[in-house]
């Protein structure tokens, strides 16, 4: 064969070929994860008067469409579009507010064209979210949330990474199956253990058991894997809830008085969660109250208020299985609540209520 001759076969067969490439590389740029954004507030959302003010600042100000505007690189690893659920601080989330945003989630967590769901939160309270969002929404489809602990006008502010590090993790393969993730200060945190361990600074968010995984320059690192039940393993369904049933909280601490679980009784709660000193401890003058709650049908559910780990031993301080009360597990007092509002709307009976804590 000529040279000319050869230059123009293989001219002719190069092109179909560099076609196809081309083709190929558009099909990999749309085959990326389509990422759903929904915030609702807090201080990720937040502008303080200086680029100095990292503590003191208003929270939620800035609206979705600039939180994703204000980090161009999330393209680079999802198809991303935001929704405004809501844009308040995080300390006034009510349960109705938490059962809006859950119906939400669940709902696009059905869509075939969304993959993740990020929700943008104020940190206050987005370990009650996470674990709400956990036990409620039957979906094996990455669901993170994700905060900051400064406001994105504040020097060294950690929004912007943290967001980039939560719309990765949504997007990515390896996050399915694992429940409700926490992505803040390049770590992954189960929903379920994580807690708001510090304030002010950046690495405010830790579990007891330790992080699920990493984040670094968009790639997720595992390590280990959630064993407690969640998501599509839930005996629970947003869907199938209509309100959650009335629970607080009762602080324990040696000289306290009976009133606040007298309120609370008025008031008609379902449950009380006893945020005990030590091991769910309860102060002497306290058990006959208790005891009295139980007799009228109040369920009483012991916790801790210690931080760091651990967890409340049944029938250790106190004999529950005589006061037919409930422990918390390793649930702090916020979680059990959640836990607690969410069981009580399917079973009354403390035996079941005690089977969920420890599943859950």
């Amino acid at each position: 064969m000529h040279t000319l001759d050869l230059t123009r076969w293989l001219a002719g067969r190069a092109l179909p070929l560099l076609a196809a490439l081309t083709l190929s590389g558009a099909a990999l740029a749309d085959a990326k994860s389509n990422v759903v954004i929904l915030a609702t507030g807090g201080t990720i959302a937040g502008a303080g008067a200086t680029a100095a003010a990292s503590a003191t600042y208003q929270a939620a100000k800035v609206p979705v469409d600039k939180l994703i505007a204000g980090v161009p690189e999330l393209a680079d690893v999802a198809n991303v579009r935001g929704e405004q659920v809501f844009q308040i601080a995080s300390e006034s989330f009510t349960n109705e507010q938490l059962m809006t945003l859950g119906k939400r989630v669940a709902a696009l967590a059905k869509q075939e064209d969304v993959d993740g769901i990020v929700i943008t939160h104020g940190t206050d309270t987005l370990e009650e979210t996470a674990f709400f969002l956990n036990l409620v929404v039957r979906t094996d489809k990455p669901i993170v949330v994700v905060g900051s602990m400064r406001p994105g006008t504040a020097l060294s502010a950690d929004g912007m990474l943290n967001l980039y590090d939560a719309v990765a993790v949504a997007a990515a393969k390896d996050a399915r199956s694992k429940g409700v993730l926490v992505a803040m200060n390049d770590e992954i945190q189960s929903g379920r253990d994580v807690t708001k361990a510090i304030n002010i600074r950046t690495e405010a968010f830790k579990s007891p058991w330790g992080a699920l995984g990493m984040v670094v320059e968009g790639k997720s690192y595992w390590f280990r894997a959630p064993v407690k039940r969640h998501t599509m393993n839930s005996e629970f369904d947003i869907e199938k809830i209509e309100k959650l049933a009335p629970v607080e909280v009762a602080y324990g601490y040696g000289n306290m008085s009976p009133s606040a679980y007298r309120a609370f009784e008025k008031d008609g709660v379902k449950a009380i969660i006893h945020a005990g000193t030590g091991n769910g401890s309860v102060a002497k003058h306290i058990v006959p109250v208790l005891q009295d709650l139980r007799g009228k049908g109040v369920q009483v559910i012991r916790s801790a208020r210690v931080t760091g780990g651990g967890f409340v031993l049944r029938n250790a301080e106190q004999p529950d299985d005589k006061y037919d009360w409930v422990v918390a597990h390793d649930l702090n007092p916020q979680k059990a609540r959640i836990l607690a509002a969410v069981a009580l709307t399917r079973t009354q009976d403390s035996k079941e209520l005690q089977r969920i804590f420890w599943e859950y």
